[in-house]
């Protein structure tokens, strides 16, 4: 029940229609008697900047999480960013703090990376290969690289992305093998979709499939389905995969302990999530 007192977390995007995380979030909420709600806001990118500009006078806003297709600008509109945002190049959490500046951070790095080790796979001196240097692309790659992979291979339709992306983790990790332009996964340790590519019917595969190994892992950010067509052809091939909603599942914990409500296991989330069969 959303009552007066009620504290607001936005959940900026476009289009909402496929968000998961209220879905996840209040069930929790409500489970541990928190008032607090996340509600999702779908701004267009050309209304975004003024959109949030806007959120940031009510005075019930805790803050926001914030996906597709914002991440990256919401690294400009902030009045801080942490230095896992900067080395990403993106936002995908804001605190508005009691002075009512923001305060960007990113979590989804370390959502996907935690997803992996829990799934017991060490990625110290791997090789990776991250198609997609949007938002989500560029958080995977700065924590994958933080988390000691040796080889880096960046892909994006837009060259200018992944060129930055790697300027940026060669100013930070200047040991580090950087690649570009190279989509092909034959020979990686882990293979990661950070594209949109499998959020609608019909969208090709990310990945020349024939050319992956049974032994790489496969990553998937898409949370249209919990098995996307990707995924699928990954799992005929024999090789361990990542669905897209462990990455949200295992960030979450530091989301709430970002806006201050706490903690949680990403097995407590799972269990009071009210989320679509199949999701």
């Amino acid at each position: 029940m959303i009552t007066g007192k009620t504290t607001l977390i936005a959940h900026l995007g476009y289009p909402t229609a496929g968000f998961k995380a209220p879905m996840i979030y209040n069930p929790w909420f409500e489970r541990r008697g928190i008032d607090a709600v996340v509600v999702p806001m779908g701004f267009k990118p050309e209304d975004y900047a003024a959109g949030l500009n806007g959120l940031r006078r009510l005075t019930n806003l805790r803050g926001a999480l914030v996906t597709m297709p914002h991440k990256v600008a919401t690294l400009a509109l902030m009045d801080e960013v942490t230095p896992t945002a900067a080395v990403a190049g993106a936002c995908n959490a804001i605190l508005m703090r009691p002075d009512g500046s923001l305060l960007g951070d990113q979590f989804d790095g370390a959502g996907f990376v935690r997803g992996l080790q829990r799934k017991g796979f060490a990625l110290a001196g791997k090789r990776v290969l991250v198609s997609g240097s949007g938002g989500v692309g560029c958080a995977i790659a700065a924590s994958l690289v933080a988390a000691g992979v040796a080889e880096m291979h960046l892909f994006d339709s837009n060259a200018a992305a992944s060129e930055a992306l790697a300027g940026r983790l060669a100013q930070h990790y200047p040991q580090l093998k950087v690649g570009l332009g190279r989509n092909d996964p034959a020979g990686m340790d882990l293979i990661v979709n950070a594209t949109p590519l499998g959020s609608r019917e019909g969208d090709p595969l990310p990945f020349d499939v024939d050319r992956i190994a049974p032994t790489t892992f496969v990553g998937e950010v898409v949370m249209r389905q919990r098995i996307t067509p990707l995924l699928a052809a990954a799992q005929a091939r024999g090789c361990p995969i990542q669905v897209g909603t462990d990455m949200l599942f295992e960030m979450i914990p530091a989301y709430l302990e970002f806006f201050g409500f706490g903690t949680a296991t990403p097995e407590e989330l799972r269990e009071s999530a009210e989320l679509p069969d199949g999701a």
